[in-house]
Formats: structure tokens, sequence, C-alpha cells
């Protein structure tokens, strides 16, 4: 018996990976076999960069921290180790987004932190 290779099956299949494809340039978008290849490692890159983009904000919020606490002449592990001790629960993202915002109420949490 022959090998079906036109059947609904392999086109609804065909037409589900076209349809992710949709927008790539080339033959990457419109050839399945292309088609098929660029959605594989485009998953793969969305599942990666999913994990990464958590590492990239962390590495931005603790710049702008670390830009803002040395302004108050303190470096920026300090200042964490400081905060913990103290009891200060803002994680790194509030912490960021303060000493963007409101100059005045993050130099008030700084004074808090380095209070004796």
């Amino acid at each position: 018996m022959p090998r079906a290779n036109s059947g609904p099956r392999t086109k609804a299949r065909r037409k589900k990976i076209l349809k992710l494809a949709k927008g790539y340039q080339g033959a990457r978008g419109k050839l399945f076999r292309t088609a098929k290849n660029q959605v594989f490692k485009s998953l793969a890159y969305a599942y990666r960069d999913r994990r990464n983009r958590k590492r990239v904000f962390r590495r931005l919020w603790i710049s702008r921290i670390n830009a803002a606490v040395r302004q108050h002449g303190i470096r920026y592990g300090e200042f964490m180790n400081l905060a913990a001790t103290k009891g200060i629960l803002l994680n790194r993202k509030i912490l960021a987004d303060i000493a963007l915002q409101d100059n005045e109420a993050f130099s008030q949490i700084v004074s808090s932190v380095r209070e004796q």
C-alpha cells in the first residue's frame, strides 16, 4: 500500500507550522521545510530568552541602584547588606524604581540605612 503524503492530517500539520512562521522573511515564512526549521529554532530562542529576560532586568536594577547609592557615598553591596540587617524589605525592582522616579524618597531610604 502506498504511503500517503498529502492527506488532511499532513496538510493540517504543515498549515500549523506555516501559521507559526507568519511574518518571517523569504522562504522562512513560505516554504514548509525551511519554515519548520526556523519555527523550531524560534521556539527554542523564546524558551531561552524568557529566562534571560529575568537576568537582564535584575542586572539593570542593580546598576540603577548602584548609581543612585554612589551619589550618597556608599557602595551597592554595602547598601544592600545594611538594608537587609535593618529589615528594609524592598526588592531591587522597587528600589530601582524609587531611585529613578523619586530621588528624595531614595535619599531618605539611604539615610535610614546608614543610621547606626
